[in-house]
């Protein structure tokens, strides 16, 4: 079976380790959010958050996630340092047992929406993305320089209609929206803070942005081997440039890239469904087929797109992405490293993103991090999985 995952944000979140276990997820997906980006997780941190988790009957198998530094992405400043730091962690993940590290390369910023109440037709509330209205955050309220450059003139007309209707508590609304930090951090950015990390983006392209990942994964992945660590990248969210920053993971022609700089499996991905489905120009079952080998993490989640750019996180068997059909890919790749490698002990895999429904509705969540919306999510991987295996065993 694959690994059935959760991700939980530590001591301090709503959902305990004991509720998590009765949601039949047998492993935790986590990170140590009280460490700053850059500084090295100590051995002894580590052990104290493993043995935490131990207690209470799971198992910590992914790290999700070890912050890359804004320096490392730029390649200035102290990036040196924070490379050598970054590359000591893992070593120290390495040595507790942990064999997983999922880690991003966004700019700037973590993942983007316009909404994070959208409320379906059962009164369950999920999160959107409307690329009208992401215009005019960046043109009304971001202000950013340029960022009518960054759209057809269409785009930023109607984003000025869409602007110019909205009463003061709406335009607060998107901005707060806008400005919610990372998963886990507990942060809320201001207006200046993300101007000043965009700027510090200004000069760098696709290209040389590509260059600056290379660089950091020919100094980490012959640690992480050493390690017995196998990272696994996070693809864009969404997957397409945002703000006049540049983006390396979108597309297959991505991941293929990446996984390409340097042959070994520590260098893999993160298979996300919905980062990766929010693109119209994805299909993530092809790409599940192609990259399999290299999938060293999943996170599954449904989408509906559309040709836009504007998405929405849908149920987890209706949305635009096949989930049958990245579940088999994911399946027949776990029964063939199974076969082949000696001491696999599986695929981990988690809900993303579960809707807010039931109890979830009356308590303060991070959006898409719920109780019963993952548990939802979980049971359905979970009989989809058995389903798919039983149907191969079949055939």
């Amino acid at each position: 079976m694959l690994i059935h995952s959760w991700r939980w944000f530590g001591p301090g979140d709503r959902i305990t380790l004991g509720e998590i276990i009765q949601t039949g997820a047998s492993n935790i997906v986590t990170a140590l959010h009280d460490i700053p980006p850059g500084e090295v997780w100590s051995i002894d941190a580590i052990r104290a958050r493993k043995r935490l988790i131990e207690e209470a009957g799971l198992k910590w198998s992914v790290v999700e996630s070890v912050p890359v530094h804004e320096d490392i992405k730029r390649r200035t400043g102290h990036y040196r340092e924070y490379t050598g730091n970054f590359r000591k962690t893992v070593i120290h993940l390495g040595k507790e047992g942990i064999r997983t590290v999922c880690y991003h390369f966004m700019p700037a910023l973590d993942w983007s929406r316009t909404n994070l109440t959208f409320r379906f037709g059962n009164h369950t509330e999920s999160s959107d993305f409307n690329y009208i209205h992401f215009a005019a955050i960046d043109l009304f309220i971001l202000k950013r320089t340029g960022a009518d450059s960054s759209y057809p003139e269409e785009i930023v007309r109607k984003a000025g209609d869409f602007y110019g209707n909205l009463d003061p508590g709406e335009v607060r609304r998107l901005r707060d929206t806008f400005l919610l930090g990372f998963p886990g951090s507990g942060e809320t950015f201001t207006l200046e803070q993300v101007m000043e990390r965009i700027e510090g983006y200004r000069g760098i392209d696709h290209e040389q942005y590509r260059e600056h990942l290379e660089a950091f994964l020919e100094e980490i992945i012959p640690a992480a081997e050493e390690a017995g660590v196998k990272l696994a990248i996070h693809p864009d969210d969404p997957p397409w440039p945002l703000l006049g920053m540049p983006r390396v993971f979108s597309t297959l022609e991505d991941a293929e890239y990446i996984t390409g700089i340097m042959d070994s499996p520590s260098n893999g991905i993160t298979f996300c469904t919905g980062s990766l489905g929010a693109g119209h120009f994805n299909d993530p079952g092809i790409m599940a087929a192609r990259l399999a080998r290299r999938i060293n993490f999943a996170h599954l989640r449904n989408v509906t797109r559309d040709e836009h750019r504007n998405f929405r996180e849908e149920q987890f068997f209706e949305g635009d992405v096949d989930m049958y059909q990245v579940m088999k890919v994911l399946v027949r790749e776990d029964e063939r490293r199974n076969r082949e490698e000696e001491g696999y002990a599986g695929i981990p895999v988690r809900p993303d993103h579960g809707a807010q429904l039931l109890g979830d509705l009356k308590e303060k969540n991070y959006p898409g991090y719920s109780l019963y919306g993952r548990m939802k999510s979980l049971a359905e991987i979970r009989g989809l999985e058995i389903g798919i295996r039983k149907s191969l065993k079949n055939a």
